[in-house]
């Protein structure tokens, strides 16, 4: 390198952003995709030296560049993205910018390198090197080790000459390769949905009334499936949400010991809401308990906690305690 204008752009992106404290650099960095950081990350790791004077000139360029253009503020798509979950929602946001769509270099980028490199073996090797220049290092290399031996040297030796691929044609073979390629699983239309969870939470919002009716009916059809639900309606901490009143009627039906092995992981805030509807003695001795209990195995305490999530939505089945104005989230 003799001058500034042999540094290309994202040599001259690095320059800046290692010349800038961590606190100035770690936002401008935030704002990049992933793309972005590993194009940064390879001509990082390649750069030994720079021309004397090749920061004050990169500076001056980026003076210059701003004075005859203006940056779309507040991270661009990002931002409008932000913005459109606020006021859309999250599912209406991620049709209408297509998340899960991925371009046609981005697929052959992501595919097994197995797959890709039987595919690209019967490629001319002049497209198999332009395919390759656009992949991250150790990406194309493991694609290149799975090539014939023939093949190898080929694409080396046209990938080592090459300086530019027209992106028109780079576009049009990664469409053709990337036709070729099976379809995976996150590819074919699945989203994983844990149901029950989504459907305790929808239940537990129509309120004590309307949601003990549907499981009612439900439990006709299928009991293990309503409880199931119910069970995912409330947890342990969601006992936070009971009043002294409500939380003394529990305790009284909850054996000491279970309530005692079932504090083991809880919250502070838990232990002190719970301590606070009981006696000063009784509260207390539990704490005392909950000190001498030792090393416990995690299942015999998520089980305790169980119970008495089940004792409690037992006791508001029956109008004894109140969960009405639960608006905590499953």
């Amino acid at each position: 390198m003799n001058s500034i204008v042999d540094l290309t752009g994202p040599q001259k992106a690095v320059l800046m952003l290692l010349s800038l404290d961590e606190a100035t650099a770690a936002p401008i960095t935030s704002e990049l995709d992933a793309d972005d950081l590993r194009k940064l990350q390879q001509v990082a790791s390649t750069m030994r030296a720079v021309p004397a004077g090749a920061l004050a000139q990169v500076y001056a360029e980026f003076v210059e560049r701003s004075q005859q253009a203006v940056a779309v503020p507040r991270g661009g798509v990002r931002y409008l993205r932000r913005i459109a979950t606020r006021a859309l929602g999250e599912a209406r946001a991620r049709e209408i910018f297509a998340e899960n769509t991925q371009s046609p270099l981005d697929r052959l980028a992501n595919a097994d390198p197995e797959t890709l490199a039987g595919v690209l073996e019967h490629e001319h090797p002049q497209l198999v090197a332009a395919i390759l220049s656009q992949l991250p290092p150790e990406r194309s290399a493991t694609i290149v080790e799975k090539l014939n031996e023939e093949l190898q040297t080929n694409v080396l030796e046209r990938l080592a000459t090459m300086t530019e691929v027209p992106q028109r044609l780079l576009q049009d073979v990664a469409q053709a390769l990337s036709a070729e390629l099976p379809v995976t699983d996150s590819e074919s239309g699945s989203t994983a949905v844990n149901g029950v969870a989504q459907t305790a939470a929808m239940v537990r919002r129509m309120g004590q009334k309307l949601g003990d009716a549907l499981l009612q009916r439900l439990s006709g059809a299928d009991e293990t499936l309503a409880a199931e639900i119910r069970r995912a309606m409330y947890t342990f901490e969601d006992l936070k949400l009971l009043d002294a009143r409500g939380l003394r009627s529990l305790l009284e039906a909850v054996p000491a010991d279970r309530l005692t092995l079932a504090l083991k992981t809880s919250s502070d805030s838990l232990k002190n809401h719970i301590f606070s509807a009981m006696s000063k003695r009784a509260a207390e001795r539990v704490r005392e308990d909950l000190e001498m209990l030792g090393g416990v195995r995690l299942a015999d305490v998520e089980a305790a906690q169980q119970e008495i999530v089940e004792q409690c939505l037992k006791l508001a089945s029956e109008g004894v305690i109140s969960l009405e104005n639960s608006d905590a989230v499953v």
